[in-house]
This record gives C-alpha cells, structure tokens and sequence, in this order.
C-alpha cells in the first residue's frame, strides 16, 4: 500500500520569509550579525532579492519588531477574560510573563534593542501602543474614566508594566539559579508579586 502524501505547508512569500529567515539569524548568531546578504544567503535566494521589499537591513529589522508587538498584544487579548478588573490584571499580568518565558527572543527585540535608526517606525511605535492600551483600559475599568484620573492610570501602568518586566527578567535570567533559593520561595515569587501589586493598588490613589 502507497504511502500517504502529506500536504505541506505553502511556501511563505518573500516578505514573510525574510521576517522568519531574520529572526534565525538573531537566535542564531546575534542582531548584530543580521544584514540583508545574510537573510538571503539563509533562504538560498540571490542577494539583491529581499530588497524588492527591504530597503535597508534596518527597515527589516523594524518590521520584524512590528511583528513581535503585534504578536505580543495578540498574546494578551487572548488571556482569560474577567468581568472583576482586579482578577483580570492579574490575568494580563500572568499572561504577560507567559509570553516573556516563552517567546524570549522575541520579547528581547521588543524590550531590548534600540529601535532602528534610519527606517521609519511609526508602525512599531503603533503596535507598541496597542500592547500598552490593553493595560490602560484594565486600569480603566479599575479606576473609570474621569478626566481626573488619568494621570493614576498612567502612574499604575507604569508601576504594573516595570514590575512585572523587571519580574519577567528575573524570571527568565540566569542569575535566579545561583542565588541558593528555596525552592518554594521561587515557586511563591510570581503569586507574592501578584499580590503585592494589588494591595498597592488598594491603597488611596491620589
């Protein structure tokens, strides 16, 4: 009996394909090490044919930044929803780290590579917002929508977002290993963060 074809996926596009191809080489050898020559090399295609989409290797690495914020707000409209805005940071903060544990290379180029120079980037600074609006409209919620306090649910997405990313580089680093923890004091981190921020936010807003 023949053996069973499997269909295979179709080929990407060129756009696309650069994104993927770029994205390897920075896992692979470093950001500093990505240029358009590279990126063809690595798809087998002549090295003037990711111009016909890629000006620069700085207009690929602003699209490929975009993709990483447009995936990273998907990632958190996608967390379990609560009608309790209290309960639902805490969804988006718990979602939030997932993301940063699992997509590591992706969450390094958003938070810490210094955006491209000669591309123009007002769609990543777009996406960048719509991931930082998930955040404010919880806050919202939280705190209504008067125009009194908007300047507190700017203060607190400040304080949630540095908390939790400086939580989310701990986290993921390679230090927490050598600091002889137990280990039920790293297992209790995440949920003793979580609390703590919500007692902060307890307290008298003003």
């Amino acid at each position: 009996m023949p053996a069973r074809k499997t269909r295979s996926a179709p080929p990407l596009e060129l756009r696309d394909a650069c994104i993927v191809a770029a994205q390897q080489v920075i896992a692979e050898r470093g950001i500093e090490h990505l240029s358009l020559r590279e990126v063809a090399r690595k798809l087998g295609v002549s090295h003037q044919a990711p111009y016909k989409h890629y000006p620069s290797r700085d207009h690929l690495l602003a699209e490929v930044m975009r993709r990483c914020f447009q995936g990273f707000a998907a990632h958190l409209d996608a967390r379990p929803r609560h009608e309790d805005p209290e309960l639902d940071l805490e969804s988006l903060g718990l979602q939030y780290l997932a993301y940063a544990r699992d997509h590591p290379l992706e969450y390094r180029l958003m938070f810490s590579t210094t955006w491209p120079e000669s591309a123009a980037h007002p769609e990543i600074a777009r996406d960048a917002t719509h991931a930082y609006d998930v955040l404010r409209g919880v806050l919202q919620r939280m705190h209504g929508d008067a125009p009194e306090m908007r300047d507190t649910i700017e203060l607190d997405a400040l304080y949630i977002w540095s908390t939790v990313h400086g939580l989310a580089g701990v986290m993921n680093g390679q230090c927490l290993d050598r600091l002889e923890l137990r280990a039920k004091v790293v297992r209790q981190a995440v949920r003793h963060a979580m609390d703590r921020m919500s007692a902060g936010l307890a307290g008298d807003p003003r």
